[in-house]
């Protein structure tokens, strides 16, 4: 059977040159696993279906001018930071400058009359609405497997989903009720992939999630790490450090990094107070607590002040005699 499985439930009786196209449910066979997998998807299944998708949208006898605000994004989120264009981004002045080469693909609203939702083409309904114009679109009734199959197809093509953002697409496709092949096909992996994936999103809470951002240079083996290494403790001091003025500042990808220093940081163990008194006998007292960077005197007494006087006048002394015996 064809690997172009997907997208004549999308296409079928609207567009010519996709009659060709077919629809198989079922899972792939079991092959190489993780990022390999992936990529041999990505290369195979992923470019059939996107030049199925461009030649029917190309070739589309059923494109409208809609206006912009009557179409609302996808039911299932993909990105974690929103699209931000402004009229100076070279995409808008292209699509400002030689008009929009390829429609978009909508269906009408599941729920209300009048509306569209997006399936494909979310940068261009976002230029089209920066530049205050409208947008053209191919209308059709497709399901809800469907829409995120061709969702996951525009992801494939324009810049790559971050791991986190994959993982969190995922977790969403799943709470949803979506099958795991599906999901698979919507985000062009196996079944080894997509368990770690959700595994991920079990162990890191969206929280977290969202204080890191997309983490466009983040893979795999990190957030692995970092959500093996979380703990209800750690989790509090990530998202406390996170929470700071300086940690907002930074780029998505260093959150990330303060965020797994954070979480795998070694605690000090807590130290112990020793106590001293003069072999002589007196009223004087101290307490001594040593941390492996820092060492805490404290003197009790109605000398304590002229003592530790007298003590703070011979430190240079002290330590000089410190650094012979460290030589011996």
């Amino acid at each position: 059977m064809s690997r172009r499985t997907t997208l004549s439930g999308i296409f079928q009786q609207s567009v010519e040159g996709l009659a060709a196209a077919n629809f198989d449910d079922r899972e792939e066979p079991r092959g190489p696993a993780g990022p390999v997998k992936s990529m041999a998807l990505t290369l195979g299944r992923m470019e059939d279906e996107a030049k199925a998708l461009q030649e029917a949208l190309k070739s589309g006898h059923h494109v409208q001018d809609l206006d912009p605000a009557s179409i609302d994004p996808s039911f299932v989120r993909d990105r974690l930071e929103e699209i931000e264009f402004s009229e100076d981004d070279p995409f808008v002045r292209s699509i400002a400058e030689n008009g929009q080469e390829v429609p978009i693909l909508v269906r009408p609203h599941p729920t209300e009359e009048g509306r569209y939702q997006v399936a494909y083409g979310h940068r261009r309904l976002k230029a089209a609405m920066v530049l205050g114009i409208k947008v053209k679109a191919v209308i059709r009734e497709f399901d809800d497997q469907s829409l995120v199959i061709a969702q996951g197809i525009e992801n494939g093509e324009r810049k790559n989903l971050s791991y986190i953002e994959r993982v969190a697409f995922a977790l969403a496709l799943e709470q949803k009720g979506f099958p795991r092949h599906i999901i698979m096909r919507a985000l062009s992996t196996d079944k080894t992939e997509l368990s770690k994936m959700l595994s991920v999103a079990a162990n890191v809470p969206a929280e977290l999630i969202k204080l890191v951002g997309s983490a466009p240079s983040i893979g795999r083996r990190k957030w692995l790490a970092l959500s093996e290494a979380l703990t209800p403790k750690t989790l509090a001091a990530a998202i406390t450090r996170l929470g700071k003025a300086d940690a907002r500042a930074l780029a998505s990808d260093e959150r990330f990094e303060l965020t797994l220093a954070t979480v795998t940081a070694r605690e000090e163990p807590e130290a112990t107070a020793v106590q001293w008194a003069p072999k002589s006998g007196g009223d004087m007292a101290a307490s001594m607590k040593a941390g492996r960077k820092t060492f805490v005197l404290s003197l009790k007494s109605a000398e304590a002040a002229a003592f530790g006087d007298f003590l703070s006048k011979r430190l240079d002394a002290l330590f000089e005699d410190y650094k012979k015996t460290r030589g011996d």
